[in-house]
């Protein structure tokens, strides 16, 4: 049985030695974030959070969505992700939070909706992180379980098969989302992006 604080320290280590030049090398992903983020259907005042948000790529388009008026954090489990997004800036669109979605520092069915891109390979105990998601979001609050590519693609890129057991399989996906409180309500898997969006059971 895997340790998880062994988890914890392999992502962390994995992204800290990235962190400085990971928006550099991913130069072209800023249209396609801004696509997930419209899919996600937000509101002016609605309240979301970026689960993993690394170096905050996302926080710029989730504050335009939701404006002024909402609430946008951004958690990750990587401080040198974080200084990466307030060096960026990034911090200005959104609250930065040095957390773990395993145990997230928030009210249970505080928000209305989650934005996670590349999170989900990521996940030590994907059952359980879904289910602490689901937690936070309202009943009829929404998820994106988003990549900037698709999985051939990434794959390719990463010089691997894509396996039976690959979480974002939507075989896999959609059974492991309804056992954590979500349904899925659309799913699409390209080479220019995945993007699996679920709505929260009541």
């Amino acid at each position: 049985m895997r340790n998880m604080s062994d988890d914890h320290t392999h992502v962390q280590e994995f992204f800290a030695a990235r962190a400085a030049d990971w928006d550099t090398r991913f130069p072209d992903d800023g249209p396609a974030y801004a696509a997930a983020v419209t899919a996600l259907g937000l509101h002016e005042g609605d309240r979301v959070l970026d689960a993993g948000c690394g170096t905050g790529r996302a926080l710029p388009p989730l504050r335009a969505a939701v404006g002024p008026s909402g609430v946008v954090l951004g958690a990750d489990l990587t401080p040198a992700m974080l200084e990466a997004a307030a060096r960026s800036g990034r911090d200005r669109d959104g609250r930065l939070l040095l957390a773990d979605v395993a145990a997230l520092p928030l009210r249970t069915e505080s928000l209305d909706a989650v934005f996670a891109a590349g999170l989900i390979a990521h996940l030590p105990d994907p059952l359980g992180n879904l289910r602490e998601l689901a937690r936070v979001v309202r009943p009829g609050g929404r998820l994106a379980l988003f990549h900037p590519i698709g999985r051939a693609a990434l794959a390719a890129r990463q010089g691997r098969q894509i396996t039976a057991g690959d979480l974002r399989a939507e075989s896999n996906l959609r059974p492991l989302l309804a056992d954590s409180g979500w349904r899925m309500t659309s799913y699409v898997d390209e080479d220019a992006r995945f993007l699996a969006l679920a709505e929260r059971k009541g």
